[in-house]
């Protein structure tokens, strides 16, 4: 979280928070979806400029309710989720590989699923920013057990990696990370947000 950010907060404290303006797609952009967008159900449209994107993300936290938000200085922009509140990539390294989310954070995963839709998510570890608001009412950094959802771009290659045999209505598994086996287990979409405590559209 940002320094001047943190000292808006001070400043300003009681500045109302905004809800439908912002949301996350399931290849990790960031969305403004104005009230055109917002009316009719659109996806809003991408936010191009990088150094914009560099600050959402350092600025993207979530409260105790599972709500996820940007802290745009003193005001809360809680944020629209397509899926989960992470994407994630595979990034090859010359260490090895790396999973990292849209903030370019990294995620220690623990293990895999697969929904009925053909989707792939990593769980497992993630620091992110977490507002305690049922406590000391500040900004803590956390690591926390969540869920991304796996890029697209990055499906074959996850494929290379797993062994996976088909389930009624998903796959189960193995997958190797990092010389780790990871188990791959059939979840349902609709299970995702109350498993991983996550809002997917936060409402006034």
């Amino acid at each position: 979280m940002d320094n001047n950010v943190l000292r808006s907060l001070i400043k300003w404290p009681n500045v109302p928070h905004c809800f439908g303006w912002l949301a996350l797609d399931r290849r990790g952009q960031w969305r403004m979806r104005d009230e055109y967008a917002q009316e009719n159900k659109l996806p809003g449209n991408p936010i191009k400029h990088a150094t914009l994107n560099d600050f959402i993300s350092r600025n993207y936290a979530c409260d105790t309710s599972g709500r996820y938000f940007f802290q745009n200085g003193p005001q809360r922009v809680f944020i629209t989720l397509d899926v989960t509140p992470w994407v994630a990539r595979i990034i090859p390294g010359e260490t090895g590989m790396q999973l990292l989310t849209q903030c370019d954070t990294q995620i220690d995963p623990q293990n895999v699923l697969s929904d009925e839709l053909g989707n792939i998510y990593i769980a497992g570890r993630v620091t992110q920013n977490l507002y305690e608001v049922d406590y000391s009412e500040s900004f803590i950094k956390k690591e926390c057990l969540s869920v991304a959802l796996l890029h697209d771009h990055d499906l074959g290659f996850f494929s290379d990696l797993a062994k996976l045999h088909k389930e009624a209505c998903s796959f189960r598994g193995s997958w190797n990370w990092n010389g780790r086996e990871l188990p791959i287990d059939p979840v349902y979409s609709q299970e995702l947000s109350e498993r991983f405590h996550f809002v997917k559209n936060p409402h006034a």
